[in-house]
């Protein structure tokens, strides 16, 4: 992340706030180099690349490593090692609770305080560092110990997803400008307006500024907007339940009915009206991949009433039955009196003594004949 090449993305992780001019997260924050954040930091580690600017207080629950020429505007709070660089200038205090590695030529202007060792030279990069200690560990064979400091090193298992801020970035909170794709996770708080070549907002989040991109915008469900989104060549998504509190200008533009927006719509091609169970949030609720909410309740009717009715074995074996009586010959539901074996003069003799069975009682002795 030091070199010449960019990062790929402005990555914002799931649950990420800015709150009182600091951007807080929950796992790491990775700041690609010659990049200006006017925020304050906070998250596990933190590392920042040459020449990074940041306009607040730092503060690491982990490691926080500053590569040479950076500038913090603040304190820089450390809750296990830090990492300094030639020339890096801290308008604040320095505290540590492990080791300080600092190099060359560091300004700290109010001083710094350090619980572990305190070392005074250019600080090793870390993956010499970590090459140089494994190769000790094995030399004295210690392989076991190797092995879980290359485990702790080169796991992919975090709690959070890392914060992730592309090399050449402004940040502040009137805008976040980055020549890269943006991707906001969910439930999330953030102040300034969007620039990006794309961007993608999750879901149940919410931006106090306009969405402006040269591609692609994607809104998710539950999201609020204050602004407008807007793109140049690109189109437009907003999912169900997304409110934009502002205009919309795309090329197609692709919105929920059940989604709101206040202001004007221009769509330069094609403006769809997308039904709430075409939506990818309505599919994901259904596992057998229906779209249609009364197809589940349908079958839990019929479930009910089979039960209801008793029609456990019977309803199999009728159906059964049904099966094998498909190929002959249907029969009459009612046989005429004059084709079937009918005794009438039993009949007449018991209408001449008043015991005449009514229709339905000749009509049943009809068909059990």
């Amino acid at each position: 992340m030091f070199g010449t090449d960019p990062l790929d993305e402005l990555a914002i992780p799931d649950g990420s706030h800015v709150r009182e001019h600091d951007l807080a997260v929950d796992g790491d924050v990775l700041v690609g180099g010659q990049s200006v954040v006017e925020l304050g930091v906070r998250g596990g580690n933190v590392v920042a690349g040459e020449r990074v600017r940041i306009g607040g207080d730092v503060e690491a629950d982990g490691d926080c490593r500053l590569d040479m020429w950076c500038a913090v505007d603040g304190n820089v709070l450390v809750g296990r090692d830090a990492y300094l660089g030639e020339r890096v200038t801290i308008s604040g205090q320095l505290i540590v609770s492990g080791d300080l590695d600092i190099g060359d030529d560091v300004d700290i202007e109010e001083g710094f305080e350090a619980n572990g060792w305190i070392v005074i030279r250019n600080p090793m990069p870390t993956i010499v560092f970590l090459f140089v200690y494994l190769s000790q560990l094995l030399r004295l064979g210690e392989e076991e110990a190797a092995e879980e400091v290359a485990a702790t090193f080169l796991r992919s298992d975090r709690e959070a997803d890392p914060a992730i801020i592309p090399r050449g970035a402004r940040v502040s909170d009137d805008a976040w400008r980055v020549s890269t794709p943006a991707t906001i996770g969910d439930d999330c708080r953030l102040h300034g307006n969007i620039r990006a070549t794309t961007i993608e907002v999750g879901r149940d989040s919410e931006m106090f500024g306009s969405l402006r991109g040269k591609g692609d915008v994607s809104v998710g469900p539950g999201t609020v907007v204050h602004g407008d989104v807007t793109t140049k060549d690109g189109d437009v998504t907003v999912a169900d339940g997304a409110h934009i509190r502002g205009d919309i200008s795309c090329e197609d533009c692709q919105l929920s009915e059940a989604a709101e927006v206040d202001g004007a719509i221009r769509a330069r091609g094609a403006l769809n009206f997308v039904s709430p169970l075409e939506t990818d949030q309505e599919r994901d609720e259904f596992s057998d991949g229906s779209t249609d909410p009364e197809a589940d309740d349908d079958a839990g009717l019929d479930e009910e009433a089979a039960d209801e009715a008793g029609a456990g074995e019977e309803a199999t074996d009728v159906d059964d039955a049904d099966a094998e009586d498909e190929d002959a010959d249907p029969e009459a539901a009612v046989v005429p009196l004059s084709e079937g074996d009918v005794d009438w003069e039993t009949l007449d003799d018991r209408s001449s003594n008043g015991e005449r069975e009514d229709v339905e009682e000749i009509i049943a002795e009809a068909e059990e004949g």
